[in-house]
């Protein structure tokens, strides 16, 4: 969640500008500085150090590295002084990335290494967010793997974390790990169903749920369930959510064989898993069971992160290494056919998140075992598209 929201009609832009990916034409366009912010000058970025591409989509884009040699960066989260607080999975360590910058990129910090992570398979430092409140509060929450389970923490950076959630199921595998504020200032996090297919039906567990809390990792007052966590239950793995101007939340899900999807999510709403890997096809699991709003094969998709900018949602793929934008419409309904943007070019894309200037930020995970890295792996990459800022025409 970024520290403060960036002017409605550079959001407006941006939404234009991904919405109609296809139809730019990419002679004679250049990639230049941002406008000025409302505060004056700027921001200050590297240099863009891969030459300007024609993305899957035929938008021509500018990629920025602002950050390399890292080891799988699975969460981003803006701080207020337009830094982002980077986890990186393995290594249990938490980053700053900028704001300052040096001859490699944005400056990298090291915060603090979490001693209480174990990261095991798909487990360790996941996700992160910031508090709404952090000028004054200070507080950063994170998503991690212990020897025995997945569990919500808050800290001051520096200091040793407090967990508020605790006894969410743990396993190689699918252990969710997302973590962003909602529009309604409570907290939610997505969890995997640990390979165990039946706690994702399973309403007194934790596991293949979206969870809805207070700061204090109570359950937030709303929730469709009484006295529980749980926003909604029958996931598979979700690893990235989303908001829209309307408030409405939308996740990305991996399949197991066949199907990925892209839900919008509504309170106390069943999405299937295991009895429904995609779409129900019709007949009496469309009623008991929410039909997703897009699917994709395995192997084109596969996506972790997600990130809304305007009425675009992208989502940032692993195994189908590529951007999808999905351009959605007033109601919440997708219109026209989802778009691919720099399949290919980077490899394994994990977390995206739409920055304060209204770029877009999103991350390699090439060092997680299941591809060869490049030489700079893993990357932190600023997207802009023609004219400079993203979405500027």
């Amino acid at each position: 969640m970024s520290a403060r929201p960036y002017p409605r009609l550079r959001r407006r832009r941006a939404a234009v500008a991904l919405a109609a990916a296809a139809a730019f034409v990419t002679s004679g366009c250049s990639f230049g500085e941002p406008e000025p912010d409302p505060a004056g000058e700027p921001p200050s970025f590297p240099t863009p150090s891969v030459t300007p591409t024609q993305g899957g989509s035929g938008q021509q884009v500018a990629a920025t590295v602002l950050a390399s040699g890292l080891r799988i960066p699975w969460g981003i989260a803006f701080l207020p002084d337009g830094g982002a607080l980077v986890t990186e999975r393995d290594t249990a360590k938490i980053l700053k990335v900028g704001p300052e910058s040096d001859t490699n990129g944005l400056k990298i910090t090291t915060v603090q290494t979490l001693d209480e992570v174990d990261a095991d398979g798909e487990g360790g430092l996941l996700g992160i967010t910031v508090s709404p409140a952090y000028q004054q509060d200070k507080t950063v929450f994170v998503y991690y793997s212990t020897t025995e389970d997945n569990r919500i923490a808050k800290l001051t950076l520096g200091a040793e974390p407090a967990p508020i959630v605790t006894g969410i199921p743990l396993s190689g595998i699918h252990n969710g790990g997302r973590l962003a504020f909602g529009p309604d200032g409570h907290l939610y996090a997505t969890t995997g169903d640990a390979s165990e297919r039946g706690l994702a039906q399973d309403l007194k567990s934790l596991g293949g749920k979206i969870l809805r809390m207070t700061p204090d990792g109570k359950p937030a007052p709303g929730n469709p369930f009484p006295n529980s966590l749980i926003w909604s239950y029958g996931h598979r793995n979700v690893q990235g959510i989303a908001w829209d101007d309307s408030k409405r939340l939308y996740a990305t899900e991996f399949g197991q064989n066949r199907w990925d999807e892209i839900n919008r999510i509504e309170p106390g709403r069943n999405y299937g898993w295991p009895e429904v890997e995609g779409t129900s096809g019709g007949g009496a699991d469309a009623e008991e069971y929410a039909e997703p709003l897009v699917t994709w094969t395995t192997a084109e998709a596969s996506c972790s992160g997600a990130a809304m900018i305007e009425r675009v949602l992208v989502a940032a793929c692993l195994r189908g290494e590529r951007l999808w934008l999905v351009e959605l419409t007033a109601a919440g309904t997708v219109l026209g056919q989802p778009r691919p943007l720099l399949v290919g070019e980077y490899g394994r894309l994990r977390a995206v998140v739409a920055a304060p200037d209204g770029s877009l930020w999103f991350s390699t995970s090439n060092h997680d075992g299941k591809r060869d890295p490049a030489p700079e792996d893993d990357r932190i990459f600023r997207l802009v598209f023609s004219g400079g800022t993203a979405g500027k025409s």
